[in-house]
């Protein structure tokens, strides 16, 4: 059975952004990373970055906002299945938890490693 989509490619883009901005209102992590992300970008910019380093500074933002939008999906969906507290929905909900942490974190070391040498230069 095929299931026809009955909505324009316009239509799903506006889905995809009420997503994310219903995303940005519940999820406070969410607007934390969104805001990082722009004073990365902002630092970027005062201190030029190559064009490899833009590249390296945007897939790590993308990567570390995807994830927590993937968390509040799988959150979510853990909580609609299992409004109850159940030892598996905890596990999903604490490792999907972890998977932004780590991205997190990863994106604080491409951060030193991409801002420290320019910063070191500028103030010796």
């Amino acid at each position: 059975m095929v299931i026809m989509k009955h909505h324009s490619t316009l239509k799903s883009f506006n889905y995809a952004f009420q997503g994310l901005k219903t995303a940005l209102k519940n999820e406070p992590h969410l607007r934390i990373h969104f805001t990082m992300a722009i004073l990365a970008l902002i630092m970027g910019a005062i201190l030029k970055l190559t064009t490899i380093e833009w590249l390296i500074l945007s897939f790590t933002i993308f990567w570390v906002i995807s994830l927590e939008l993937l968390n509040t999906v799988i959150e979510s969906f853990v909580s609609l299945v299992s409004p109850e507290i159940q030892p598996h929905a905890k596990i999903a909900k604490d490792v999907s938890a972890a998977v932004v942490l780590t991205a997190a974190i990863l994106s604080v070391i491409v951060g030193l490693i991409l801002f420290m040498p320019k910063i070191l230069l500028l103030v010796s």
